[in-house]
């Protein structure tokens, strides 16, 4: 098994890739914005961090990028040049931001990025249909991508990811209205709603690059279990995590009682704290975010659910479980053709996105 990296060094090459594909898809990332109705384009370059309400030009933060940036790592990593992806990489950021953009509405989110999301600026019914429109240039973008030969398994791949993502999104919003959810279904809906377009990213990438079959087969399981982890760091982050690092209020999970991973497994664990955790869940009194204690006035705070969590196991569980699916990324990449830099920055890119600060 392949070792992952974890120096300076490792760290410094995972950045480089994210800044290097950012030079390299953000032109023609705003150049399809730009083909989109005036009034679409406004709300999705507001939400994309390049301008602000007024439609001022401006440098707010736009995420990492990390799904385009694994297209291009996978295209390289099967001997190809990562410009060669640059249609499936821009298609699958296009994706990825529809799904924010609908997520946001979804659950009620009024922040993201450290600034306020574009439902909470220009109203939910603005948001969702930038949200469509971007999904529908995805698909434009591979079919008139040059590369005829792909663009009709580009986009089979694409669209079949995007519904297994809906899926999983449907039944995360289902699990909401439900007291009781296993820890199987939390993982099927997580293999739905994160790991699959990652895994689509992966295979892309690998496709585009002229990647033989096994290679590609080998960077979807690696994008699969990279997914995973991915997800299962996400949770804690959404429990545990640094509003400077997550751009959310502390607890904002817990806050809004979700039924993530850790929350699930330590409902799922049968000791003391599950059952009082169970109770709190249930109690129709809001999370207090400010003080500490149980809720003997009001409703649960966030410590203090937080707390339960971690008695209950789930904590430790989530950190194991995403450590497990790390091991299985790294594994997946045995059959590739390559070895050397391009291996290794498929390998610093996992390590970077299931080793945030929590």
């Amino acid at each position: 098994m392949t070792t992952v990296p974890d120096t300076q060094d490792e760290r410094d090459t995972a950045r480089g890739a994210l800044r290097e594909a950012r030079v390299l898809l953000d032109p023609e990332l705003r150049a399809w914005v730009g083909r989109l109705p005036p009034p679409v384009a406004r709300v999705a370059s507001y939400h994309f961090g390049w301008t602000d309400s007024a439609g001022r030009p401006d440098t707010a933060p736009a995420g990492k990028a990390l799904r385009p940036t694994l297209v291009f790592a996978a295209a390289e990593a099967v001997g190809g040049r990562a410009q060669d992806a640059l249609a499936p990489a821009v298609a699958v950021e296009l994706t990825h931001n529809f799904s924010l953009l609908h997520d946001d509405i979804l659950d009620g989110d009024t922040t993201r990025r450290h600034r306020a999301t574009a439902w909470a600026v220009f109203g939910s019914s603005s948001a969702l249909l930038a949200g469509d429109a971007l999904l529908n240039q995805a698909v434009r973008v591979l079919t008139e991508a040059d590369a005829p030969a792909h663009a009709l398994t580009g986009v089979r791949w694409l669209t079949e990811a995007t519904t297994q993502l809906i899926e999983g999104e449907q039944s995360d919003l289902h699990f909401e209205e439900r007291s009781q959810v296993s820890l199987g279904e939390c993982l099927l809906m997580t293999e739905r709603k994160t790991a699959a377009l990652l895994a689509c990213a992966c295979a892309l990438g690998g496709l585009w690059g002229g990647g033989e079959e096994r290679a590609v087969d080998a960077l979807r399981r690696f994008g699969h279990h990279l997914g995973m982890a991915f997800q299962l760091t996400d949770d804690l982050l959404g429990i545990w995590g640094d509003p400077e690092v997550t751009g959310k209020p502390a607890g904002a999970d817990l806050a809004s009682r979700k039924k993530s991973l850790p929350v699930v497994a330590a409902l799922d664990s049968g000791t003391p704290a599950a059952r009082r955790l169970a109770e709190l869940y249930t109690d129709e009194e809001p999370v207090d975010g400010e003080e500490p204690g149980d809720g003997a006035e009001g409703g649960p705070t966030v410590e203090a659910l937080a707390a339960l969590v971690e008695e209950a196991g789930g904590r430790a569980w989530a950190e194991r479980a995403a450590a497990e699916q790390l091991a299985l990324a790294e594994e997946a990449l045995a059959p590739l053709p390559t070895t050397g830099e391009p291996v290794e920055r498929l390998l610093s890119l996992a390590e970077m996105a299931c080793r945030r600060s929590s």
